[in-house]
């Protein structure tokens, strides 16, 4: 069974849970693929090296890093050094055979710069601005993963892709993740966070369909919106189920794939 792992910011915000790491290294490494995000990770080493973090907000509501070419730099630092090893180490020391790609390597994910931005100013209004280094995703090529799965290594992937004008991007992690288990037909694609799972007054929502689940991007908060659009993104390309589930409680990936937490299904 073909299982895609992500986890971003929420769950790393001190640090790779051990937690999460022993309960991944259960699974199969050739049928698991580990997706991560790391947001205040880049935050904090933006800062260090004297750059404060810039966020817009499109007319839908939905907030993202802006990403200048400075910051690009910066992120990919963050992201696919300081991040993507630690949890190569982590999964090391439980015995897995791990590997570190970003969406740059061999192509694996290639988006397209986004020239320009529409987003909303402190005012209120529409304002179109430089598109900076922000990618929306085009195209996933799972040649280099499925080869890293047969040979029984885990792939750990970043969510930085490869531009169509060979330069480096950054893409949501989330869709990068939906976009990867879409491209390997997984049975299952984990979207790990700091709650339960899509909550409604107070309490989890079980489950959804491709129809309710639209309906609900339009109702929930930043963060929550685009795990729900990426999962309809990843059953639209054949994946079986998603689950939005905790991750920072004890055997979280094991408690997703038993669907505690909001399971998102075509019906």
């Amino acid at each position: 069974m073909l299982t895609v792992v992500k986890f971003g910011g929420s769950i790393l915000a001190h640090g790779v849970p051990d937690s999460l790491i022993v309960d991944i290294a259960k699974l199969n490494p050739k049928e698991t693929v580990v997706v991560h995000g790391g947001g205040p990770e880049v935050n904090e080493l933006s800062r260090r090296l004297g750059v404060e973090p810039r966020f817009v907000v499109s007319p839908d509501g939905i907030k993202s890093r802006y990403t200048d070419s400075e910051t690009m730099e910066i992120f990919v630092m963050a992201m696919k050094g300081q991040i993507n090893t630690e949890i190569i180490l982590k999964l090391s020391a439980n015995g897995v055979k791990a590997a570190g790609i970003s969406g740059t390597d061999a192509g694996t994910i290639v988006a397209q710069r986004k020239k320009k931005l529409l987003t909303m100013n402190d005012k209120g209004r529409k304002m179109v601005i430089e598109g900076g280094y922000t990618g929306t995703i085009q195209d996933v090529n799972g040649m280099l993963l499925e080869s890293m799965l047969t040979s029984g290594i885990m792939p750990v992937v970043s969510p930085i892709a490869l531009g169509t004008e060979f330069e480096a991007l950054n893409i949501d992690g989330d869709r990068a993740a939906a976009g990867i288990a879409g491209k390997l037909r997984a049975n299952v694609l984990i979207l790990l966070t700091n709650v339960d799972g899509l909550l409604r007054n107070g309490n989890v929502v079980p489950h959804l369909n491709l129809e309710e689940a639209h309906e609900e991007i339009k109702k929930v908060g930043n963060g929550m919106d685009k795990k729900i659009l990426a999962a309809t993104e990843a059953i639209k390309a054949g994946v079986n189920k998603v689950v939005i589930a905790n991750g920072l409680v004890s055997d979280p990936v094991t408690r997703a794939l038993n669907n505690i937490g909001t399971v998102i299904t075509h019906d």
